[in-house]
């Protein structure tokens, strides 16, 4: 049993922000790394949750991310004291910085860091980065930000992939760079076999979505009627999801994209190759040897289908 709970916190996010929280029996929490599928896996939870194709609200009041500092925490925690709903919670935090709680459903998505440092280069590109710090300060004050540590990461792809694999951080700066996202992973996965935490990949939503759905409709305790599954699932869909983004692209209620669709890139696997020079491949190679055991590198690279 979980009895201390590490801290993680970011320019963005900090887990204490928990501990305001009172958990219900059947909350779910959505803890992926960045970039990893959080919000196609708070749609999927959606679909089943509510059985419609769309929320009924725009996702990030419906699915808020507890821990982000843009929101005054009495806000958020207001929104979901409020909520009549079976709640599903965002978040970016580790498992060992979550309160633990056995009624509550622990879901994970892991990708291949490779795409999701990628993906994260669209993702700031797309940032309207003065919406965010305005609505940081007004949330809890930006006097604690170096704003020199928020300066762009290298332009070169490849120098951009090296400084990520070689990233450093500690609880007190959450790591994004790969150390810090296969330590999140470990967390996961060192409780996998847990009755309350399931674990899940990008790759196998992309593979076999229908399948993917169906057992996370299992694990969540959920029927679904047959008639309700064609859409349902096409509802989950990323040409769909992008098609929705000013509902379903989060944190739309801070107008922090400068575009709601381009949040949804391109969700490709695989793109990498095109960018990591071969001599970052081996580094990276390497970073993970370090890092994780062949189990679970061979998980977090292939997913379950795909090992």
């Amino acid at each position: 049993m979980q009895t201390e709970r590490r801290h993680y916190r970011s320019f963005i996010d900090d887990s204490a922000r928990w501990d305001a929280l009172a958990l219900r029996d059947d909350d779910i929490i959505i803890a992926t790394p960045s970039k990893s599928g959080t919000t196609w896996m708070q749609q999927c939870v959606s679909c089943l949750v509510f059985q419609e194709p769309q929320p009924p609200a725009p996702m990030a009041l419906v699915s808020p991310w507890l821990d982000m500092l843009t929101w005054p925490l009495d806000e958020v925690i207001s929104v979901l004291d409020a909520q009549t709903h079976r709640r599903f919670i965002k978040t970016h935090t580790p498992l060992d910085g979550l309160p633990w709680d056995e009624r509550v459903t622990y879901v994970c998505v892991a990708r291949d860091p490779r795409d999701a440092s990628l993906s994260m280069v669209n993702h700031m590109a797309n940032m309207n980065m003065e919406n965010a710090l305005a609505a940081r300060e007004r949330a809890v004050g930006n006097d604690d930000l170096d704003l020199a540590s928020l300066l762009p990461p290298p332009a070169a792809p490849d120098d951009r992939f090296r400084d990520w694999v070689d990233g450093v951080g500690s609880d007190e700066t959450r790591n994004v760079g790969l150390p810090g996202v296969l330590a999140h992973l470990q967390t996961f996965w060192d409780r996998r076999n847990e009755p309350n935490v399931a674990l899940f990949h990008y790759s196998d939503l992309k593979g076999d979505l229908a399948g993917q759905m169906r057992r996370l409709a299992e694990v969540l305790h959920v029927d679904v009627p047959a008639d309700r599954w064609p859409a349902l699932v096409h509802a989950s869909t990323f040409e769909e999801m992008k098609k929705h983004a000013d509902l379903l692209a989060p944190d739309t209620t801070h107008a922090l994209w400068k575009d709601n669709t381009q949040f949804f890139d391109k969700g490709q696997s695989g793109r990498w190759r095109d960018v990591v020079s071969e001599e970052n491949v081996a580094r990276y190679d390497a970073r993970v040897a370090e890092l994780a055991d062949p189990e679970l590198a061979q998980w977090v690279h292939h997913g379950w289908l795909g090992a």
